[in-house]
This record gives structure tokens, C-alpha cells and sequence, in this order.
């Protein structure tokens, strides 16, 4: 390694820092090379990689967290591979993945995550592993009129177009993260996946108070400006649906369990 400003006395420094990550004060170990003389320090990617890593654990630990490494131990520990995890949480195999390997899993899944070493099956694929609210459904397709810029809900609407938009953001943040974003449950029609019993859901959503619901954290949000940027049309995200096989393989009114969500082709 050389100083970036060509000294060549490279010392290699192991110290503690003091870092605020999601408002959270943690200390993490960090390696990095330090010049002698002008004090500038770097690293290469392999240790920017490991501080990153090293960031997460902390962070976790520091909430009250399962770490990547305790997940990956306690499943080794027990004789389960990560698909047989996945199973007994009604989770994805990516998800299990992601949460060994660095990605921060949500208290509900971290809880999810302690009943599954403990024995116990988490969750229902039919409704991404929440319950459902009506007035989280209001928020989300109100995040998505943000996103989009125009009004998705209309007096005598279907929720032809909002519910495709719904079901990806459901999917997506199922696949992401091990569970969806309303507890909704799909079917698969003839115009392509929609809301569970939708005809009988239409008003009530209308009417519901969406102050009522969990608030939508960053990264929820961030699910629906992430679809609402792939599909920005209506006709955009109708037409992809219609290329889903998870959606074309169903028979008429057959439910789509969020476990799909892995095979999805189109985001």
C-alpha cells in the first residue's frame, strides 16, 4: 500500500471507533493502513468490506439483535440448513442469507428468527408473515400516490392498477426482508394478481384512517419508491404482472403465497 500523497512510511492501525449508525452510538474494530507522516489514513476494499460488516454486527448486538454469525451458529448448531430455516419461518432461503451474511433483519423477524431455533413454525406465506391492516394498505398505495405523483385510489376504482403496484411492494419487501409490508393476501385473476376478496376490501380501505397505521420505515419506503420508479405507469406495471409465471401458472383465484416472490422475473 502507498500514502495517497506518495510518503512511504505505511503503518497497518488497529483501533475502536466511536460511530452513530441509524442514530445509534456504536464502537466498532476498524483495520485500515496509516501514513507516519501526514497521518492520512485508507484501506483497501477487502477492509472497507470487513468495517462494513463490522458496522452491522455492532449495531446489532448493540439493539438487542441476533448477529449474522449467531444466526449462522445456532442454525449450524442445530443441524439446519438454511433452507431448512426458511422453511420453518415461512421465509424465503435469500432472506436467511441475507441475515447471515450482513443484512439487518427486523425485530419482528429477529423474534420470528429465536421461535425457530426454539422449534416452533413462524408466520403464513399467504400473508407475508403480518396481519393484516387495512389502514397500513391505505398507507402504502398513499406512498405510492407520492411516488408516482398522481392519484391512484378513484371514487369507483377496482384497484385494477394499485393493486399490481401493492402486490409488488408486498413481494418485494417480503423477499428483502422476510416479511410483507400489509399482511394482504393475493389471488391470482384473470387480470392479473389483486387483493385477496378485493370488492369487499374497496371501501373499507377508502374509509380507513391510515393514522392508524404502523408507520412505514425508511427502507419500506424506500421498497416503494424502488417500484414505483421501475413501473412508472399504470400500463407499465399492468403489463408486467401479465409476464409473471408465478402470476400465469395459477389457476383463476388461486391465492399467490409470498414465498413466490423469489421467482419473480420483472423487478
Amino acid at each position: 500500500m502507498k500514502c495517497p500523497n506518495s510518503h512511504e512510511k505505511i503503518l497497518l492501525k488497529k483501533s475502536v471507533r466511536k460511530l452513530e449508525f441509524r442514530d445509534i452510538e456504536i464502537n466498532v474494530p476498524v483495520e485500515q493502513y496509516s501514513c507516519s507522516i501526514c497521518g492520512v489514513e485508507f484501506g483497501t476494499m477487502e477492509q472497507t468490506d470487513k468495517i462494513q460488516k463490522a458496522i452491522v454486527e455492532a449495531y446489532r448486538k448493540k439493539v438487542g439483535l441476533l448477529t449474522g454469525k449467531e444466526i449462522a451458529e445456532k442454525r449450524e448448531k442445530q443441524g439446519l440448513t438454511q433452507n431448512d430455516l426458511a422453511k420453518r419461518m415461512n421465509v424465503g432461503i435469500a432472506s436467511i442469507k441475507r441475515w447471515e451474511t450482513g443484512s439487518i433483519q427486523t425485530k419482528s423477524m429477529d423474534q420470528a428468527l429465536r421461535l425457530a431455533f426454539n422449534g416452533q413454525v413462524f408466520g403464513d406465506s399467504c400473508t407475508g408473515n403480518r396481519i393484516i391492516s387495512l389502514a397500513r394498505i391505505k398507507t402504502v398505495l398513499k406512498e405510492f400516490e407520492s411516488a408516482l405523483g398522481r392519484k391512484l385510489v378513484k371514487e369507483g376504482d377496482k384497484l385494477l392498477y394499485s393493486g399490481k403496484y401493492l402486490w409488488y411492494a408486498d413481494m418485494l419487501n417480503f423477499r428483502e426482508t422476510g416479511e410483507g409490508l400489509t399482511g394482504a393476501a393475493y389471488a391470482a385473476l384473470p387480470q392479473g394478481p389483486q387483493l385477496n376478496n378485493y370488492r369487499d376490501l374497496i371501501d373499507e380501505i377508502v374509509k380507513t384512517d391510515e393514522r392508524k397505521a404502523e408507520p412505514l420505515s425508511k427502507e419500506e419506503k424506500r421498497i416503494i419508491v424502488r417500484v414505483a420508479g421501475r413501473f412508472p405507469k399504470n400500463q407499465d406495471v399492468y403489463k408486467a404482472v401479465h409476464d409473471e409465471i408465478v402470476w400465469d401458472e395459477k389457476p383463476s383465484g388461486a391465492t399467490i403465497p409470498y414465498s413466490d416472490s423469489e421467482r419473480l422475473t420483472q423487478i
